[in-house]
């Protein structure tokens, strides 16, 4: 099992989850075009991807997703929330296949096992996942304004973690954002700032962990430095253990063995 990032942050989102042959693209915030040079990095095409899988509908998760479905003939499995707040994305003409899921009901594409789990954002009916091979679990969190025990719960035990680490607090409130936006960042459905989700990572069990990924960084009200070092502190390893998922260049394969 392996998985890499295309890129993450409010610029798009997009992560590719593979087991065998089977590879699923966790949003699609990108263009077709960008998502084409983004997936190349990887050495991917999009033939082979099996299929997309949404979390939420906000234009950097979703915004990409079904226009680059319609030409590649991918499937996309998704929320009924998250499809009914999106339909706007959907072409004119198209004959995409739609999968509805249950937020709370674990579901199989091939050689991946995935658990949704719901989350707090500001969205229609956001969820997280958690993939699977049977045998080594991936926990993805991003675009969660607070823990809850249920997302505790569904991350325990994890091999690798992609997580939130979205925006300083101290940062936030004395940047640039407007008092509107600072509210909703930071608020109980917003963002995970650092200590938040350093706060989440040590409730978690650490003995089985091979990767932690901070994602989803602002760029105006966080640095890669003070998200690792939030971290850090929890796992008691080295700052540089800790990988960031770049808006730019995401992160290369990272293999769970």
């Amino acid at each position: 099992m392996r998985f890499a990032s295309l890129g993450s942050g409010s610029a798009g989102n997009a992560l590719v989850v593979e087991v065998n042959v089977t590879r699923l693209l966790l949003d699609c915030g990108f263009g077709i075009k960008e998502t084409m040079r983004r997936l190349a990095r990887l050495n991917l095409q999009p033939s082979d991807l099996t299929g997309i899988v949404l979390t939420h509908e906000h234009d950097d998760h979703a915004g990409g997703a079904y226009k680059f479905a319609a030409k590649y003939n991918l499937p996309l499995w998704l929320t009924y929330g998250t499809f009914k707040m999106s339909e706007r994305y959907l072409p004119k003409t198209h004959q995409l296949q739609i999968h509805i899921i249950d937020s709370h009901a674990a579901f199989v594409i091939n050689d991946i096992h995935l658990q949704p789990y719901p989350v707090p954002h500001d969205a229609r009916e956001p969820v997280q996942y958690v993939f699977s091979d049977g045998s080594h679990r991936l926990g993805v969190l991003t675009d969660v304004g607070r823990s809850t025990a249920h997302i505790e719960q569904q991350l325990k035990h994890c091999h690798a973690l992609v997580l939130e680490c979205n925006h300083d607090a101290t940062m936030l409130q004395n940047g640039p954002y407007s008092w509107p936006l600072k509210k909703r960042v930071g608020g109980e459905l917003g963002h995970l700032e650092n200590l938040a989700a350093a706060n989440l990572l040590a409730n978690l069990d650490h003995r089985s962990l091979q990767h932690v990924l901070a994602a989803h960084l602002s760029e105006k009200n966080n640095t890669p430095a003070l998200a690792k070092s939030a971290l850090a502190k929890v796992l008691g390893c080295g700052d540089a253990w800790v990988g960031i998922a770049d808006q730019a260049l995401g992160f290369d394969w990272r293999a769970i063995a």
